[in-house]
């Protein structure tokens, strides 16, 4: 299996290290989550690193302001609250990989107990004194650090990690320790989700499958309209061959970003650690003996029915040509709009 290549991030001015060795991994795909009113941990595995090849971060400009058509070739087929025209190339780590940096006085705002990088860079290189990034930990936000493209440049940093394979890839479960729902699982289906309904054509989607019929269903209950199944939603992927010529659900490669290749008529990827789930995970209970006692409590269950992340969901069907479809973009307008069931 192939061995990736690390990278070491060094101060554009000055050549200061600002990084521990890492390594490139694709972006996830909650990379702008945010979600709840709590702390959560980096966004980032220790020791990777992943490009926003799009602009990203201040400064943002509404969408009337820029208007449709440049909006358009940007990527942005339906409106959305504003767009970012910071710079293409941001660089995105853990904020336990970041060396030689230290915070830049008045640059250190926050929505609530941290900092949310409304205020530009606010780390500057310790030696040279140049803002070459921006951390982000306030409640509701992953925890990450952006290494600006304008102020820092790659060097070659020694040999990386092995690739995963397929058959090796780990799966995430949907429901965290304290009982609630996973939000990796609410981007990750969020996502797909969009994707889904917009190659349904807007004509009912079968579920034959237990475990996406339990993510997928409800969603699709609110968002298409009843009448006949005009195709099926099923898994496709290593150890599940394909089946059918409806829509398969195929898992993305969570360090290459490649996408499972599939024959099918129309294919969608989903976060590889949730389809993995999907595909393979299924609650196990195994019988305690009446005469045994246990002494840990049970695992907590989540007190309401799963949900994709509507932001998420809105955020990739309006970078997604199909939503300028009058039957589409009813779609996208009616999620906008509150209230609305959860997805």
């Amino acid at each position: 299996m192939a061995v990736s290549e690390a990278t070491l991030f060094v101060c554009a001015t000055c050549e200061a290290v600002l990084t521990a060795p890492l390594v490139e991994v694709a972006l996830p795909v909650h990379v702008n989550q945010s979600y709840y009113h709590e702390l959560y941990p980096p966004l980032m595995e220790p020791g990777t690193y992943a490009v926003v090849d799009e602009p990203s971060g201040p400064p943002w400009r509404r969408w009337d302001d820029v208007g449709a058509d440049a909006a358009e070739k940007r990527g942005y087929y339906a409106p959305v609250y504003s767009l970012s025209f910071g710079p293409a190339g941001v660089v995105v780590i853990a904020p336990g990989d970041v060396r030689g940096t230290v915070l830049v006085p008045g640059r250190v705002g926050g929505y609530c107990i941290g900092l949310d990088g409304r205020d530009g860079p606010n780390l500057a290189c310790q030696q040279c004194g140049r803002p070459v990034a921006t951390r982000i930990d306030d409640c509701s936000y992953w925890q990450s650090v952006r290494l600006d493209p304008r102020a820092v440049h790659p060097c070659p940093g020694g040999p990386g990690q092995r690739v995963l394979g397929w058959d090796e890839l780990p799966a995430t479960p949907p429901v965290e320790p304290n009982g609630a729902w996973s939000s990796v699982w609410a981007a990750a289906v969020g996502d797909a989700l969009a994707r889904v309904v917009a190659v349904s054509g807007g004509a009912r989607i079968g579920l034959p499958e237990a475990s996406v019929a339990a993510v997928f269903g409800r969603a699709l209950d609110v968002l298409l309209p009843p009448g006949d199944i005009a195709a099926d939603l099923f898994l496709v992927g290593p150890g599940v061959a394909e089946r059918g010529d409806g829509i398969a659900l195929v898992p993305r490669h969570p360090q290459t970003g490649e996408i499972w290749p599939c024959g099918a008529r129309a294919v969608v990827p989903l976060a590889s650690d949730v389809w993995v789930h999907l595909a393979f995970d299924r609650p196990r209970r195994l019988p305690v003996p009446q005469d045994v006692r246990r002494d840990d409590p049970a695992p907590l269950l989540p007190d309401r029915p799963f949900s994709a992340d509507r932001k998420i969901f809105l955020a990739t069907l309006a970078r997604l040509p199909a939503v300028r479809e009058p039957w589409l973009r009813e779609i996208y307008d009616r999620v906008g709009n509150f209230p609305l069931p959860p997805l």
